[in-house]
């Protein structure tokens, strides 16, 4: 969790970066010196770590001091004496991976071999604790990860060429739990010091036996990915070509993704659309994976500035509804009229959960009594669910009742209107790929589409009473479930209620509520504040 960022911190980065820019080399020695010596073992552990690791990669030709010979004799007394009385003190654990790491810089795999392999599986089985209360690195300033992967690759480098691949497996399978090795052969990359020997050879071996392990391994096995395997390594011998052939023999939406996600990385949109679109009409029954490669194959026809994007952008919305595509689609109308006419059709076709979706084209079609209807029927709990219609109506209607709206900016949108539907993080999510659908935030359609104050004496008295409504719900729920921490949040909409009215029913309203909910000073304080009664 990143810490939260004080007045000024800002500055004081940059006084940060301008010293280190000002000191010399020899001074900097001198700092980093001085707080080492300052740090507890975890932390002086990590960053000694990550000191001699960059070190040795920069080029220099600089290594760590050898290891001593008794140092695999050493850790095989430790490991035994931890087994027995069940506990190892992380520090002493951390001497021995920190002297495997530098065997492994050193590129004294046998070293590295022998004592990672006398601490790593024994720390994965938990056959004796280290203090922690979830995962090792909690305790331990070494990382588990990068340890664990330099196992692996010391096995790789310790084995005949014709053997290589079983060394691997049977290497990850004992350190698996230390390591989700998602592509085994980028993680072994990303930590070896030289490249890897033998690779051309090894990985048809690799793809040989992932196909004969997949046969008989459950999915659920966690030591045994193996259709994530055999899609990096066919990805490696056959590039795109061989994703697709195998995409299309499996249907499997993962196999698809791969493939399509593949083209979407080269930037090769020309050949990413028919693929999305060949994808969304191979894969099984799932609606949301159908969603994603529409979304993908939208994202194409963007890139290439094809004018038949909104036609994709539709396909992308009914094959899965949600919130992200709906703004797409609606938003990619040209004209006032032809944003109606897409939302009277999404009304026809959207999905009787959706009330979130349902909630929006209501007021794009100046709906405003069918869209309280909603609020007012929302419950009281579970405003973060992505179809929760609350967090979207009442700052809409707080600025139709109040006929004053602040232009919509392109480069930001209020937190209450942010979409969290997960479709946001779809199959174009590819790394460093910065290719994304363009999705307008509700302010812009609200203004694009036209829509003006409520004007309707009847709609204004239907969206206040259903406002009041949904706050009284709102006060309820927390209150009956003891949910202190959302007392702000629902004297808030108190508040907004009264603020919305100019008469005196909703300040009458909320006097009797908070008399109601006198046995709850927290919610008593929070409404006060709110409503500024104090």
């Amino acid at each position: 969790m990143s810490r939260q960022r004080l007045p000024g911190s800002r500055s004081r980065t940059n006084d940060l970066d301008a010293a280190l820019t000002a000191l010399s080399a020899d001074e900097l020695r001198d700092v980093a010196r001085e707080m080492l010596g300052e740090l507890d073992d975890k932390a002086h552990s990590r960053v000694l770590n990550s000191l001699i690791d960059r070190a040795a990669r920069n080029g220099s030709g600089w290594m760590p001091a050898a290891p001593r010979r008794d140092d695999i004799a050493e850790v095989l007394v430790f490991v035994r004496s931890a087994k027995q009385v069940g506990y190892a003190e992380p520090s002493e654990v951390d001497e021995h991976l920190g002297r495997a790491t530098i065997a492994f810089l050193r590129r004294d795999y046998v070293a590295a071999f022998n004592i990672l392999g006398a601490l790593l599986p024994p720390i994965a089985e938990v056959e004796f604790d280290l203090g922690h209360h979830e995962s090792v690195d909690e305790v331990l300033g070494s990382d588990p990860w990068d340890c664990a992967v330099r196992y692996v690759v010391s096995a790789y480098m310790l084995s005949p060429p014709s053997g290589r691949a079983a060394a691997v497996l049977a290497a990850v399978q004992e350190v698996r739990c230390l390591a989700p090795f998602w592509e085994p052969i980028r993680e072994m990359e990303r930590v070896s010091i030289e490249r890897l020997p033998g690779l051309d050879e090894f990985l048809p071996e690799w793809r040989t036996l992932i196909e004969r392990e997949s046969a008989g391994v459950s999915s659920n096995d966690s030591g045994i990915r193996c259709d994530q395997w055999l899609r990096e390594v066919v990805l490696r011998l056959e590039g795109s070509d061989g994703l697709a052939s195998l995409a299309r023999s499996t249907r499997h939406a993962d196999d698809l993704h791969a493939w399509c996600r593949s083209l979407v990385v080269a930037g090769n949109w020309q050949a990413a659309l028919p693929a999305f679109e060949e994808a969304a009409g191979l894969v099984a029954d799932d609606s949301y994976s159908r969603g994603a490669f529409w979304d993908g194959a939208a994202l194409a026809a963007q890139e290439l500035a094809r004018d038949d994007l909104p036609s994709w952008l539709e396909r992308a919305w009914r094959a899965a509804p949600s919130m992200p595509r709906l703004l797409r689609w609606i938003g990619s109308a040209d004209s006032q009229a032809g944003m109606r006419e897409r939302a009277a059709e999404t009304l026809m076709s959207c999905p009787n959960q959706a009330t979130r979706q349902q909630a929006l084209v209501h007021v794009l079609l100046s709906e405003f009594e069918l869209a309280a209807t909603l609020l007012a029927a929302a419950p009281g709990l579970g405003w973060s669910s992505d179809e929760h219609p609350g967090h979207l109506l009442f700052p809409l209607f707080t600025e139709l009742l109040d006929g004053k709206r602040e232009p919509a900016s392109r480069d930001a949108e209020r937190p209450s209107h942010r979409s969290t539907d997960l479709e946001d993080l779809d199959v174009t999510d590819a790394g460093d790929v910065e290719s994304r659908l363009v999705t307008p935030v509700v302010e812009q359609i609200i203004e694009s589409a036209g829509i003006g104050a409520i004007s309707s004496v009847a709609a204004r008295d239907a969206v206040l009473l259903a406002m009041r409504e949904a706050a009284e719900k709102r006060v309820a729920g927390v209150t009956d479930q003891k949910r202190r921490r959302y007392y702000r949040h629902a004297a808030e909409l108190v508040a907004v209620c009264v603020h919305c009215d100019q008469t005196s029913v909703s300040s009458d309203w909320a006097t009797a509520l908070r008399h109601e909910y006198r046995r709850f000073p927290a919610l008593r304080d929070e409404l006060d504040t709110a409503l500024g009664r104090r």
